[in-house]
């Protein structure tokens, strides 16, 4: 059977050619697949950083939040300073940096080092899978977009199923720093990909730096974000000291800890996918729903921890949880108006500061004494606070729609 084809609309500022959107998905999934092994396997490989560099569990947890901060400022400079820029050109130069970020990380000599190549290596994320996005949006009708977007997005968890429990079986047989130069060669991969068959794709219509600026005026976007900044932090809090409780609570050997990383990917992937399908039929009900979702699994972690087939089912859950991204990336596609890069690349940031917010208050926590397992409380805590900012939000929006109609 033919794979489909479909010309890329206009108001996109695209080509005419024909383009196949199986292709073109599978090409942007490859660096969504190379950046979710690096951002997940480093989490999974706390343990052997802290033993290589002789550094405590906690402190080796900060190569992680180094990575999310490379995410949070690279996002929107790059995102504003590229506006111009053909979108194919600019995914092809975001992963030639994300090659050489990580393969400086396989190569980093000292602990300081290590944490500047991983902020180096964050910098390209949240501009390539916000670029990604729009033109994954733009190959499919309106209420497919959600799917779309999720069918990229599936190649980060994905990753957590098959990326992230080989780097953690390389950390053990050949070091960590085998993880990150697999991942450097991933995203090499995903360059010629893009070359090959993402279409050919200007910058919008009057895209500038100051226009795109300008979705940061914009409460809705903001509020958005923030949703995802502390909303997805309860994972990240869990995620980044899974291996060290599988090891140190429920005393499995190190061998099984890439297998349940996996079911936490299988989770995930379709997490993923169903939040998605929910999104694209009732955007803000999946989002409460995927919110309170992780609220409750997080919230059993602490009380599965102590046996292994109770735990992978809770880290199943979880993983469950993640779809969150997929439909507060599609919503900011409908609330930022005509600063779309910015607002999509932005996304990664806010879920990014996430990524540093959830394992440096889990880390609090455990250096206070209260176990590897309150890493489950904090996490229910964030999620419920993103539930929180979100009910806010929508709110916020139903006022502003009301009011609408008395000032036309």
């Amino acid at each position: 059977m033919s794979i489909p084809q479909c010309s890329i609309n206009e108001s996109s500022g695209a080509s005419a050619r024909a383009v196949h959107p199986f292709l073109v998905t599978l090409a942007l999934a490859m660096g969504a697949f190379a950046i979710g092994t690096t951002e997940f396997a480093a989490m999974s490989l706390v343990p052997y950083f802290s033993r290589d560099l002789g550094i405590t569990e906690p402190q080796a947890g900060h190569a992680i939040s180094a990575y999310a901060l490379g995410v949070v400022v690279g996002a929107p400079v790059i995102a504003v300073l590229a506006a111009k820029l053909p979108r194919r050109a600019l995914l092809i130069g975001l992963m030639a940096m994300f090659a050489l970020g990580n393969g400086l990380s396989a190569m980093a000599p000292s602990y300081d080092l290590l944490l500047l190549f991983r902020f180096l290596s964050g910098l390209p994320h949240g501009a390539y899978f916000g670029v990604a996005a729009l033109v994954a949006a733009s190959l499919v009708p309106s209420n497919r977009r959600a799917q779309s977007v999720a069918l990229v997005m599936s190649g980060l968890t994905v990753a957590t199923i098959i990326g992230v429990p080989l780097a953690n079986w390389l950390g053990q047989a050949m070091g960590w720093r085998s993880g990150f130069a697999v991942v450097s060669g991933l995203a090499l991969l995903t360059m010629a990909l893009v070359a090959l068959f993402a279409p050919h794709q200007t910058a919008a219509k009057g895209a500038s730096p100051m226009r795109e600026l300008g979705a940061l005026r914009r409460p809705q976007v903001l509020l958005t974000l923030l949703t995802g900044a502390i909303g997805f932090g309860g994972l990240f809090a869990v995620y980044t000291y899974v291996a060290s409780t599988l090891i140190e609570v429920t005393h499995v050997s190190e061998s099984m800890v890439p297998v349940i990383l996996a079911v936490f990917g299988v989770g995930m992937t379709v997490g993923n996918l169903f939040w998605a399908w929910a999104a694209d039929r009732a955007q803000n009900r999946a989002a409460i729903g995927a919110l309170l979702w992780s609220a409750v699994a997080l919230a059993l972690f602490p009380l599965a921890a102590a046996n292994i087939w109770s735990l992978t089912a809770v880290i199943l859950l979880i993983g469950f949880g993640g779809g969150l991204g997929t439909i507060l990336q599609t919503r900011l596609m409908d609330v930022a108006g005509e600063a779309q890069a910015l607002a999509a690349a932005a996304h990664h940031s806010a879920f990014n500061i996430a990524n540093a917010l959830g394992p440096w208050l889990g880390g609090l926590a455990i250096t206070a004494g209260y176990g590897l397992t309150s890493t489950g409380w904090i996490g229910a805590a964030l999620s419920l606070a993103g539930l929180g900012i979100f009910i806010v939000t929508i709110t916020q929006h139903r006022k502003q729609v009301d009011l609408q109609p008395a000032l036309a």
